[in-house]
């Protein structure tokens, strides 16, 4: 059975998600929480795996949660680095450093938003889902 795509809209897959946070808490209870609903996730817990995850990517990443400040990265480069390499991705920046330079900054280089740590854990799956409904950056 062949189906008309162009009358019916396209069943959407799992969303492709890539968390970067240096603490294994938080990337466990977002993984967790995210691949419950369903979604297909990856962990990174420094600049050089989130970039080595990226280019290894098979397809772009829909969702990149990606905190501020890591081990390798306490800048903004890493997001500069991410956007550029997947203009495609929609970033969420999480921080404990949320001064207003960093969120200015953040939402100037495309992020979609920036999330204060700490934060629910249910409230980060249902802005996932806002900001891929949204469309992203």
């Amino acid at each position: 059975m062949v189906k008309n795509s162009s009358s019916e809209p396209a069943e959407p897959g799992p969303l492709q998600v890539l968390i970067v946070d240096d603490e294994s808490l938080i990337r466990w209870s977002l993984s967790e929480t995210l691949a419950d609903a369903g979604h297909v996730v990856i962990e990174a817990r420094d600049a050089d795996a989130a970039i080595r995850s990226v280019r290894e990517a098979a397809r772009p990443f829909d969702i990149v949660l990606l905190d501020y400040r890591l081990p390798d990265s306490d800048d903004l480069s890493l997001l500069s680095a991410i956007r550029r390499l997947s203009p495609g991705s929609t970033v969420i920046m999480m921080t404990a450093f949320g001064s207003p330079e960093v969120v200015r900054g953040a939402l100037d280089l495309g992020a979609y938003r920036v999330v204060l740590k700490p934060f629910e854990v249910d409230e980060m799956a249902a802005l996932v889902a806002e900001a891929h409904s949204a469309g992203g950056a």
